[in-house]
């Protein structure tokens, strides 16, 4: 069901993006659109693990480090490719995946983390990231976030338009200003909900791997609830764009912020980790 969901939400993502392009230039426009996206997802596909990793100056464990030899231990059970392990210098206790598919996938944990969990929740952390890593989330996220950079980039363009006269389609007809300028403020708009949605999505499936990669529930229960806790009072200097990525949201926020948030309630998440422990397993 989650899978459908993905689907169709990232159906929705194509749609925008090609009523912006149709709404800029007719179907030459759309054409325009697909392609600009396309090249987008070329390049984060091949290139966006180096970047983010290198953003945050991660840099790669050894063996005989504990929580290499936890992923190594998780990656046999699940019957995964051993993954690249790093390490992040931030005192806020955070995680995440990345990689093109599971052949070239990495675990980042920061510092943080290392010094509140113990080695069960660790277990559990590392047990949901690699999810992410089965589950192809590290490929669906990157196409969610280019398509809704490339909408972002469509969205500028219309306002421009409007500003200059309105946009042109094939017929030469000239384009509403004030119907390019307010789809040039909903279209982003609805594109960043749509990829929340999809993040969520995702995030629940990583759980309920975690969970069973780990061996108990609780164990990823015990380890959201400290994250949540101390994620709020450490500041970590991420960037917007990859806070999707992370096991729990890097960036401050209350109230309307939460609408925004690229993750469901770690209360909800912590809910449904209990429940599976409750069914007996």
């Amino acid at each position: 069901m989650k899978t459908i969901k993905t689907f169709m939400l990232m159906s929705v993502m194509t749609l925008i993006l090609l009523f912006f392009g149709n709404l800029l230039g007719g179907r030459s426009g759309m054409t325009i659109a697909l392609i600009f996206s396309f090249g987008m997802n070329f390049f984060s596909y091949w290139f966006s693990d180096r970047m983010v990793l290198a953003m945050y100056r991660a840099q790669p464990l050894e063996r005989d480090n504990k929580v290499y030899q936890i992923t190594e231990r998780i990656a046999r059970n699940v019957d995964l490719p051993m993954p690249k392990v790093y390490i992040i210098n931030q005192s806020q206790p955070n995680a995440f995946a990345t990689g093109r598919n599971p052949k070239n996938a990495a675990v980042a944990v920061t510092r943080g983390l290392l010094e509140i969990l113990d080695d069960n929740e660790l277990a559990g952390v590392i047990g949901h990231e690699l999810g992410h890593v089965n589950n192809r989330d590290i490929l669906i996220g990157t196409i969610a976030a280019s398509m809704a950079g490339a909408i972002s980039y469509l969205a500028s363009m219309a306002r421009w338009a409007a500003i200059f006269g309105g946009g042109r389609r094939d017929d030469d007809e000239g384009g509403n200003p004030i119907a390019l300028i307010a789809t040039a403020i909903l279209a982003p708009l609805a594109a960043a909900l749509v990829q929340m949605a999809i993040s969520r999505t995702r995030e629940y499936k990583a759980d309920e791997y975690g969970a069973k990669a780990a061996g108990n529930a609780l164990y990823l229960a015990r380890a959201l609830r400290k994250l949540e806790m101390w994620s709020k009072n450490i500041p970590f200097k991420a960037n917007p764009a990859t806070s999707h990525m992370f096991i729990v949201s890097p960036l401050s926020g209350e109230g309307m912020a939460n609408l925004f948030s690229t993750h469901p309630s770690t209360a909800e998440r912590i809910k449904r980790l209990e429940e599976m422990a409750e069914r007996g397993f």
